[in-house]
Order: C-alpha cells, then structure tokens, then sequence
C-alpha cells in the first residue's frame, strides 16, 4: 500500500513537473517564434509589444520600439503563432482521440483519410460555394460534414467480428483517401476560376499564411470544449482500450463512447483543417511521444499532448517561413517529411507483419 501511494504521489508531481515546463517552454516559443523571419524581433522586445496590448499594462512599458515592429509582431505574426498554438493542440487531442476509438497508436486523421474527407468538402465549399447557407461558419461546417463522413466509413469498415482490425484499419484509411483525394481533384478540375484554384491548393497543402485574430475563435472555443470533455471522460477513454467488452462490463456505455468520440475527433478535425488546411502527421508523433513521456492515463496524456502539439506545430511553422525565404514553405510539407519515417518506424514496430 505504501509503496502504491509513493508511486502515486511521484506520479502526481511528475506531472505537474512536466505541465510546468511544457507551459514556460509554449512561452518561450511563442516569444522567440514571433520574432523569427524576414523582419527579426528580439524576445525582449515581443514581450514589450504583448505587455502594452494587455489593458491596465500599457502604461507600465517604455514604448521604445520602431512602430514597424509592432505591426510586425502584433499584426502579423502573432496571430499567426496562436493559431498555430490552436492548430497544434487541436490536432494532438484529435489523434489521441481517433487512438482511443480504435484503440491504435497509428491512428491519425491524416493517415485515416479524415484530413482528406474534410479538405474534399471543404474545397467543395471553398471552389463552387457550397453549404453558402450556413454563412459565416459555412467552411468550418462543410470541413466537419467531410471528417465525419470519412471517419465513420473507415471505422466500419475496419471493424471485423466486431473488433477493430489494424490491417483493415490502414488498408480502409488509403483506400477512403486515395477516393476523397479523387473527389477533391474532380472538384479541382471543375475550378470556375484560376485564383480560387490557387488558393485551394495553396490551402489544401496546410500553411498558417494569412492568419487573423479572428481566425481563432471559433477554433479556440471547439478545442476548449472537446478537451473539456474529454477529460471528463478519461476514465472511459482508459477502459476503451481493454476492448469493447472489457469497458462493456466495467461500466462504459461502449456504443455511445464510440458515438461520441466519433463527432468529437470530427468536429476538431473539421473546425481545424478550414483554417489552416491539411497538416498531417501531427496527430501521430505527438500522442506518441507524449506517452513515452507521461504513460498511456489519458488524463496526462490529453493535456500534455495539447501543449507539445502547439510547440510543434508553432516551431515547423516558422522553420517554413525562413527555409526559402523570402518565400515560405507550406506547414503540411515539412510536417509530412518529418512524420513519414516517424511513421514508418512505429509501423514496423507494431505489425511487422504489414510491411
């Protein structure tokens, strides 16, 4: 008993150890992220333009920078390294999610096609105005209506005697992929006009270019909801990894569960790629390092997640702005150069059958 309650207690502060860092480590990168490009900003000088944005602290800081820096860092970078905060964190609890429904670690919207279904929806909606009636909101819905259509096929189709088969799983994925990739090239072919072509394939790669303050509510408002939720139900997304009748019998409502983490892996997913595009790859690395690091407790592991997946996704963007400067690398490129071998290896790992 004793030695339970020590490795618990360890357990605890190790966490919060690892919060801790995580958190001073997004501030820092957020800070030195924001001054990184054509135009460079010192760290000192960003958290001086931040401070005298904050009402009641304006007065408190010497304004002794250019007035260019300032539009620099608060006009256009700074929106541009939250969203990639938001984007990054979205798509980590995303992955842990889409894990857990089909208890897999090489689950990932982008790998399952669920990236694919939402950009096919969304080009849809971007290209020829489709779902016009939902308004404001009308690509973030029509991203979500495409997620959900691809997660919910692939997850049937995966499933053999009732259990999640991890070749039918992969194989389901490309398949649903390779036919909504297909869908978007038809919608593609059919562009009523070159500039709106090139902004779809400039959007569908995954870039952060062109990011707003008002880009991150609707975001921001989705991931705080979902994680929410989620972490309220940790216990049942730990149970669902036992199997179906291991939960059924431990107290989950396993049809349900799977109900509800279907619409919330879709609606993260949804909401995240209308604003930055198809990213892929995140939701796999992330989720995986991060139970390296704390275990597999979704309690630790949504949170954690969540802030290494902005870390990351904040640091490849601005890798990307600087690599070919003066012009920019979409995000979606470098991530995918990165987490191909990443993905290779865990494959290998898990099923070395199936290479």
């Amino acid at each position: 008993m004793k030695s339970n309650f020590f490795k618990n207690e360890f357990g605890e502060v190790k966490m919060k150890l690892v919060v801790i860092l995580l958190m001073i480590l997004s501030v820092i990168t957020i800070l030195t992220a924001t001054g990184i490009g054509p135009v460079s900003v010192d760290p000192a000088t960003t958290a001086k333009i931040l401070i005298s944005h904050i009402p009641g602290l304006s007065d408190s800081v010497v304004h002794d920078w250019e007035p260019v820096a300032e539009d620099v860092v608060w006009t256009l970078r700074m929106p541009r390294v939250c969203l990639g905060m938001v984007v990054g964190a979205s798509l980590a609890v995303c992955g842990v999610t889409m894990q857990a429904l089909v208890r897999n670690n090489l689950a990932d919207p982008f790998i399952l096609g669920v990236s694919s279904g939402a950009a096919a929806f969304a080009t849809l909606c971007m290209l020829f105005g489709a779902f016009a009636f939902f308004g404001t909101y009308r690509l973030a819905i029509s991203a979500f209506i495409g997620a959900a259509i691809t997660i919910t096929l692939v997850y049937i189709l995966s499933r053999v005697r009732g259990r999640i088969n991890v070749t039918y799983l992969l194989l389901s994925g490309v398949a649903i992929s390779m036919i909504m990739d297909g869908v978007t090239s038809v919608i593609k072919l059919g562009a009523p006009n070159a500039l709106g072509l090139h902004n779809a394939e400039f959007w569908m790669s995954g870039s952060l270019a062109g990011a707003k303050w008002a880009y991150l509510k609707l975001p921001l408002i989705i991931l705080a909801l979902c994680i929410t939720w989620l972490m309220l139900n940790y216990r049942g997304l730990n149970l669902l990894l036992l199997g179906d009748e291991s939960a059924g019998a431990l107290g989950v409502n396993v049809r349900r569960m799977q109900k509800e983490l279907v619409l919330v892996a879709s609606l993260i997913a949804g909401v995240t790629i209308s604003v930055s595009g198809t990213i892929g790859f995140v939701g796999l690395m992330v989720p995986h390092f991060t139970r390296l690091l704390v275990g597999g407790d979704h309690r630790k592991v949504l949170p954690i997640a969540a802030l290494l997946g902005g870390i990351l996704v904040i640091w490849v963007d601005a890798v990307a702005r600087i690599i070919i400067a003066p012009e920019e690398l979409p995000v979606g490129i470098l991530t995918a150069i990165i987490g191909g071998p990443i993905f290779i290896y865990m494959l290998r790992r898990s099923n070395k059958g199936l290479v």
